[in-house]
């Protein structure tokens, strides 16, 4: 046991006056560990956040947030903010990823639809306090893809043409982001990180990174997932069904974006997201000796291509794209 354990150790016992086991709860892509206890009669979740790496006041502000939207997050119970600990009720260990198939996808979306219309209605982004997804945090992560996936895990050299036509998209895919409605992020809704459970479902997770930023940022996290993959026909039906709830909860106005708008800004966010997707596995692999997510990349490009297809303004990415043997 690290000395790191045993401090969370001693810190349960003084809050709880129990000697607890922990039990690993799930894994993270970050720094933060996830661990399940028991307690009191039930089960709760401990997070270990290790400062300098990690910090645990945005999950706090970002919890409150939700709670006050009407989303299911977990409550934070106690916290020890400077050590990094947090106990946390316990939302289950059932994911969307784990249940979602043909037959219950439109119901389980339907509920996570309509709490991401709650987040997007309920949370000012005026008064919110997060930061705003602006155009440099944009292009630093749309730098992810050259750096860590075609550079590092390739191996490639751009030559000045590839550059050229990289650096002309990401131009696109910022201005895009940045010409959308402007609301509450989670920056990622996903199977992974949303909760099956049997009363207010969905269960919402891993949301202190949330920011102000794009309308349809984390609708493209739900719908072009990157770990479970629907027909292009679907989504797109999925989409508009959002358009008309976003216009009827005021979070988009019909006079100015619209039905086909959206689903432009949606397509071109879904290039951002992915691109940035696809750097961050890399980077896990490479650098953080964490190989889970590499399968991932081919499903992740699959909707790059896809989507570069449809579009003629992005064509010489499209031909970029395929000269890419990866």
């Amino acid at each position: 046991m690290t000395e790191r354990e045993q401090n969370l150790l001693a810190w349960l016992h003084a809050l709880t006056g129990t000697h607890h086991e922990l039990v690993p709860a799930s894994n993270d892509a970050s720094f933060r560990r996830y661990f399940r206890i028991q307690t009191d009669g039930t089960t709760r979740i401990v997070m270990d956040a290790p400062p300098p790496q990690e910090d645990c006041r945005p999950f706090v502000h970002v919890a409150n947030l939700l709670h006050a939207a009407g989303m299911h997050a977990p409550e934070v119970i106690a916290s020890d903010l400077e050590e990094g600990f947090l106990l946390l009720s316990d939302l289950g260990n059932t994911t969307y990823l784990d249940v979602l198939n043909e037959d219950n996808v439109d119901r389980l979306y339907g509920d996570a639809t309509g709490a991401l219309a709650r987040l997007q209605a309920c949370i000012d982004p005026a008064s919110a306090g997060l930061p705003d997804y602006d155009a440099e945090l944009l292009n630093v992560e749309l730098s992810l893809f050259k750096d860590w996936y075609l550079q590092k895990h390739l191996g490639m050299t751009l030559d000045a043409g590839q550059e050229s036509t990289l650096a002309t998209t990401n131009q696109l895919l910022v201005d895009n982001a940045l010409a959308q409605t402007q609301v509450c992020v989670h920056r990622d809704y996903h199977s992974r990180n949303l909760m099956f459970t049997e009363q207010y479902n969905p269960g919402v997770l891993d949301f202190q990174d949330a920011v102000i930023g794009p309308v349809t940022y984390d609708l493209v996290s739900l719908l072009r997932d990157c770990y479970i993959a629907w027909p292009r026909e679907r989504v797109e039906e999925w989409v508009q069904n959002y358009y008309q709830i976003a216009v009827e909860s005021g979070i988009v106005n019909e006079d100015h974006v619209s039905e086909m708008q959206f689903l432009r800004h949606f397509d071109l966010m879904g290039v951002q997201r992915h691109l940035k997707a696809i750097g961050i596995f890399a980077r896990l692999l490479h650098r953080d000796g964490k190989g889970g997510y590499i399968n991932d990349i081919p499903r992740t490009l699959g909707y790059v291509k896809d989507v570069a297809g449809c579009y003629p303004e992005l064509d010489e990415f499209a031909a970029l794209l395929d000269e890419i043997k990866g």
